[in-house]
């Protein structure tokens, strides 16, 4: 179930490079990928800059966090994610206290061409064994952000050459998204 947007909240239009979920969407991948490839998914909780700075000054001075831009994000990296369920199934079981503003996950993945996705399997060991070795498949890092005010924005980096090519936008990943909504609903 989507998050509903505040109605006591403006409107707000497409994030602009300035807007606060897309620089923590990108910051949060470009942290994740500055240790390589082939890391565990990494969760991350979303706090408003300045209630950070109000609450725990300590936090935010080891976090190196200022007051930034109006309306900023601070990623809170959650601890190591349990190894014996999936990114998915571990979301569907998490919910947010009110302090949370929004969550972060970034991950790797496997993308296949559309055309390779007919003959994938249903069963999903199968699938999974089908991605991994099909000719085309493609190694992803997808990061996908999202708030309680019904804002969200992606950014898949490709596996390929120097892979400084990032594709971003609000609804890349759209399950992924929905499933980070999820966990801030009321």
């Amino acid at each position: 179930m989507p998050v509903t947007p505040d109605p006591t909240q403006p409107d707000l239009p497409g994030p602009d490079p300035d807007a606060p979920i897309r620089r923590v969407t990108l910051e949060v991948e470009t942290h994740v990928a500055a240790g390589g490839w082939d890391q565990a998914p990494r969760l991350y909780a979303l706090v408003a800059t300045t209630d950070l700075l109000a609450s725990e000054p300590e936090l935010a001075e080891q976090l190196g966090v200022d007051g930034g831009a109006e309306g900023a994000l601070t990623p809170v990296e959650q601890d190591e994610l349990p190894d014996d369920t999936t990114i998915e199934e571990l979301l569907e079981q998490i919910a947010w206290p009110p302090q949370v503003v929004g969550c972060a996950v970034v991950l790797e993945r496997l993308m296949l061409p559309p055309e390779a996705e007919a003959g994938m399997p249903d069963d999903p060991d199968a699938a999974a064994a089908y991605a991994a070795e099909h000719p085309e498949r493609q190694e992803v890092r997808i990061a996908a952000a999202v708030t309680r005010r019904g804002e969200a924005h992606c950014a898949v980096r490709p596996h390929v050459g120097d892979g400084e090519d990032v594709l971003e936008g609000p609804d890349l990943v759209p399950g992924l998204v929905e499933l980070l909504f999820q966990t801030l609903a009321d």
